[in-house]
């Protein structure tokens, strides 16, 4: 495959999705070009993990096929995304004394303040998980914070505050093996959550300050970045499939004809219109109270300027944006993601296809190069992947 070719692949608990990217030709600052895209129903998987190796491994290969067909190229390589309930992030901080005798802060004592902060944190938390991105969101030299980068400082005392996103190594290691036996090498791994963000979001609100919200089929995931860096991280056991049980049930009517209502793709209901907009109030509701319950963890209820921005199948109920808005008390927004096709700028249709898009962007190192995700991410590559190959048969 070209270099200037990615594949990324997002394995949901309800479609597996694949997007091939180009950047061939593309703009400055531009994003790349969709040349082909696959999907199929996700089989095998629930809330994020794997259940049954072999039926996931029959829905990748239909995707990936319809991926080869539209894009006319054969996929050998790609980008995977990781997400569902056994993904989360941690907040640790750690400190070294600077090693040099001229006291000159070097990539070594990046590493290892990071090293440290990754020891400190607590054993009940990593037990049975692995580190997969590492992300700092500040450092000190003897006590004084530093903006920017702090190789080439001179100080004693060097101290690091990071975000540590962990994942269950189980399930880690059965999605990169089914990817494997489906005939697809992975290049490497990023959690969704960071993938979505590098399409859903601008660089003025990532740096003003946002929570992206990616309502997906049994899921909710967060995170929150400020100043241009992934802040926090946070999966919710809670999604869209949630919401249309409330209407099958409310209503009386089979799950079929309940998912159509809640995307409101049914013309002329014959249905009471407010109370299926109070059915589905009450769960994004639960949802949003999640939500402001972690901000409020973390001390950003209420203060991050550019607000919530919504993605993810579940963004396409039609009351959901005003209601984020009530409940958080923040600015809100569904997130609309623009790509080159045929050299014509075009929209993303469906909001749930953001991460496979993501993956590729961030494969192809396009984009907003000051995102400290793309950033990390080349410095990390392929460590994880041939961590978790040793394992595999």
């Amino acid at each position: 495959m070209s270099r200037n070719i990615a594949v990324g692949i997002d394995i949901g608990t309800y479609q597996i999705k694949v997007v091939v990217a180009s950047n061939d030709g593309e703009k400055d600052n531009g994003l790349p070009s969709i040349i082909g895209a696959g999907f199929a129903e996700s089989k095998g998987m629930r809330h994020g993990y794997i259940i049954n190796h072999s039926d996931v491994i029959k829905s990748l290969k239909k995707a990936i096929a319809q991926a080869e067909k539209t894009s006319g190229m054969k996929i050998k390589k790609a980008y995977l995304s990781l997400g569902g309930i056994g993904l989360n992030g941690i907040v640790s901080h750690g400190s070294i004394i600077i090693s040099k005798a001229d006291s000159e802060i070097t990539d070594l004592d990046a590493k290892n303040v990071l090293a440290t902060a990754e020891s400190e944190i607590p054993k009940s938390f990593s037990i049975n998980k692995k580190v997969i991105q590492s992300i700092p969101i500040s450092y000190k030299v003897d006590g004084k914070k530093i903006l920017g980068r702090p190789i080439g400082m001179k100080g004693s005392k060097f101290e690091v505050k990071a975000l540590f996103i962990m994942c269950l190594e189980q399930h880690l290691n059965d999605l990169v093996e089914s990817v494997e036996k489906a005939g697809i090498e992975v290049l490497d791994v990023m959690a969704s959550p960071l993938a979505a963000s590098i399409v859903n979001l601008t660089k003025t609100q990532k740096i003003a300050g946002c929570v992206l919200a990616n309502i997906g089929s049994e899921t909710v995931s967060i995170v929150v970045i400020e100043n241009n860096i992934p802040i926090s991280l946070e999966i919710f056991p809670i999604g869209g499939i949630d919401i249309t049980n409330d209407i099958a049930l409310g209503l009386k009517i089979p799950l079929e004809e309940a998912e159509r209502l809640k995307l409101k793709a049914v013309s002329e209901p014959q249905y009471p219109r407010k109370k299926l907009d109070e059915i589905i109030a009450a769960r994004l509701s639960d949802i949003f109270e999640l939500i402001e319950t972690h901000l409020k963890k973390i001390g950003r209820s209420g203060l991050l300027p550019a607000g919530i921005v919504l993605t993810g199948g579940g963004s396409g109920i039609e009351i959901i944006e005003d209601l984020a808005k009530s409940s958080l008390k923040l600015p809100s927004k569904v997130a609309s993601v623009s790509f080159e096709r045929n050299g014509k700028k075009e929209q993303l249709k469906d909001a749930s296809w953001s991460v496979a898009y993501g993956l590729c962007v961030w494969g192809l190192g396009s984009g907003d190069e000051t995102s400290l995700s793309l950033r990390l991410a080349k410095t990390t590559k392929n460590k994880l992947v041939n961590w978790i190959k040793q394992f595999l048969p």
